[in-house]
């Protein structure tokens, strides 16, 4: 609960509530913005053209972006489907090794929600499975989700209420409440959600604990963990929390990997590493003058660092980390040195980010005629907003795992009740 005190927002818990409390509470939540949506043709239509592959994981995501998150699952589920990290490496290297090498993914992903344009055409042309079906819609006129074996997405960070009992009261956590609801109807073994650090933060820490009772009162063990990028061998410091939650009623205890990289284990990698081999002047850089807000603060790193968190946005970008570096003249200022002083460009942002060279970014040209920066702009959000591939590919791993056991264990009970239909 939120209240004001000489002019500050101070917070304190809520009363207790009992897990039935909660769940009663949620549950008349979900009743009354499912209430709130009229059915179209559209949900009939959508529930109706999803094919599903026989003896796979069947997977919704949704906020998918330009596929971050899904992107590492699908190369999870590759890996474990082949038992050899050297997959990785033959993905990275062309779309076409990406593309026949799918075919033997122990995911599918069938259904895909995200309304920004941009980020849904990127989704479209990277993964160009026909089997996945894309709602273009805002998932608070969505009526009904596909049942699916694992839900992906990482729901934008609530607001905190300051008049009701539970964070579910505010409306600006529409998007969390129909990510529970979409949860309830799919009834999926497994789901993961990614956001950001502040959320464990915010409220004293009474925000996360409402959000893991309200996953808890939907039927899910939940675990949840801060996680640097960084330690799973992606170049950037990017720390992010990701939820998990299985089913109650599924056999699988979910642990989060341990660090990669770092002290003791292999070392960090560099940006040098990272975008070192990329031209210095590329076209695909974000221009302009750097407010003094921009200013205030170092905004290079050094070649054998790890960048800053890539923004999602090009003017915000950070600097290119070669040239000299930037000089601090005071209290929240700092002055640029040299003439070397660019933005990252697109490229090296999802280079940053993990994401492979083939990977397409669309740029809204397509649509809408702009500016060189607008353009560029639109690339840089997608980019920002995306989780790092490697990272989710590290956290996703055990998952994939497990799935691949769960298959492996369904195609042998399958071929004995064909032995037995053959012997009768």
């Amino acid at each position: 609960m939120k209240i004001d005190e000489r002019g500050r927002a101070k917070f304190r818990p809520t009363n207790d509530y009992s897990s039935e409390d909660v769940k009663q509470v949620l549950m008349e939540k979900i009743k009354e913005e499912s209430g709130r949506i009229i059915q179209s043709s559209k949900d009939e239509e959508i529930l109706n053209s999803i094919k599903r592959e026989k003896h796979k994981f069947h997977v919704v995501s949704l906020f998918s972006g330009c596929g971050g998150l899904d992107l590492g699952f699908d190369l999870a589920g590759l890996v474990s489907s082949q038992q050899t990290p050297s997959i990785l490496e033959e993905v990275y290297k062309s779309k076409s090794n990406f593309d026949r090498l799918g075919k033997q993914n122990i995911f599918q992903t069938i259904y895909s929600n995200d309304l920004f344009k941009e980020s849904a055409r990127s989704y479209k042309l990277n993964f160009d499975n026909e089997h996945t079906v894309q709602d273009p819609r805002d998932i608070r006129k969505i009526k009904y989700f596909p049942y699916a074996d694992v839900i992906l997405g990482g729901f934008p960070c609530p607001g905190f209420s300051a008049a009701g009992p539970r964070l579910i009261d505010d409306e600006r956590n529409f998007l969390y409440i129909h990510f529970i609801r979409a949860i309830i109807q799919a009834k999926p073994k497994v789901f993961v959600a990614e956001n950001v650090k502040g959320l464990l933060t915010l409220g004293k820490g009474e925000v996360a604990r409402q959000i893991i009772e309200d996953f808890a009162s939907a039927g899910y063990k939940i675990q949840y963990k801060l996680v640097n990028a960084r330690d799973y061998g992606v170049p950037q410091i990017r720390e992010r929390v990701f939820i998990v939650g299985v089913r109650d009623d599924v056999k699988f205890s979910y642990n989060f990997p341990e660090p990669t990289h770092g002290a003791d284990r292999k070392p960090y990698v560099t940006l040098e590493e990272a975008i070192g081999d990329l031209p210095e002047w590329p076209e695909d850089v974000y221009e302009g003058d750097f407010s003094s807000i921009y200013l205030s603060r170092n905004r290079k790193k050094d070649w054998n660092d790890q960048a800053f968190t890539v923004q999602a946005s090009g003017r915000q970008a950070q600097l290119w980390p070669g040239g000299e570096r930037m000089k601090k003249l005071g209290k929240d200022e700092w002055g640029l040195v040299g003439t070397q002083n660019r933005r990252l460009s697109v490229r090296e942002s999802a280079r940053v980010q993990t994401f492979p060279d083939w990977w397409v970014f669309d740029d809204g040209s397509s649509t809408s005629v702009s500016s060189k920066n607008n353009r560029l702009d639109k690339q840089y959000k997608q980019i920002g907003n995306a989780v790092p591939v490697l990272l989710a590919r590290a956290i996703l791993q055990p998952i994939a795992d497990w799935a691949k056991k769960e298959i492996d264990h369904q195609i042998e009970v399958d071929k004995q009740q064909a032995q037995l239909s053959l012997d009768i």
